[in-house]
């Protein structure tokens, strides 16, 4: 793995803890489904409004390959003392990838994901996260990511997502719920 992602991937004025930026694509379009808007769940871990979560931005738009947040874990995300847990530190990985490839193709789920930990994350501690498409091939996507404080890399991480039919997510009773909810707001705006 790279100490950098691809190039002009380096923060350029943030927006604080919590802001994201984006950028677009540099040639071709995204393959969002246009018909349900990607999005995750409110009670998302990572993105949503969990009290235990990070509350990462979701991406602004469909299309994007390259994804930044400011975030920090605290004391709820503790392992050892001060010291970030690393399965937590894991999942905030996953999730930037995971953000990345459903705002990509429309959903997309973890397939395999390959965690390198170089040092400790500590908590209360302003870190960069920072997701960028390497490829993407029929309903495969690859996709890495990385921890930083802007130029030391704490964790990083290389991952394969599938594109998968939206009904994969409606085999839960919250799937089910969540999809009835879309279709009653479709049903409020025609």
């Amino acid at each position: 793995m790279s100490d950098t992602g691809p190039e002009g991937t380096a923060p350029s004025g943030r927006t604080g803890v919590g802001g994201g930026r984006l950028r677009r694509p540099q040639s071709g379009a995204g393959q969002g489904s246009g018909q349900i808007p990607p999005h995750h769940d409110p009670q998302c871990w990572g993105c949503g409004d969990n009290p235990i979560g990070l509350h990462l931005p979701q991406p602004a738009e469909e299309g994007l390959t390259e994804y930044e947040a400011y975030f920090s874990f605290d004391e709820r995300h503790q392992g050892g003392p001060g010291i970030v847990h690393g399965g937590l530190v894991a999942g905030a990985l996953d999730e930037a990838v995971g953000l990345l490839a459903t705002w990509y193709a429309f959903p997309s789920v973890t397939a395999r994901i390959f965690v390198r930990y170089r040092h400790p994350v500590e908590i209360n501690t302003e870190l960069l996260l920072k997701a960028w498409l390497d490829d993407a091939r029929g309903r495969r996507l690859h996709v890495n990511a990385a921890i930083t404080d802007g130029e030391e890399i704490f964790a990083e991480c290389k991952a394969a997502l599938l594109h998968v039919p939206l009904e994969h997510f409606l085999q839960t009773p919250e799937g089910r719920a969540a999809g009835e909810r879309w279709a009653q707001r479709g049903d409020s705006t025609s």
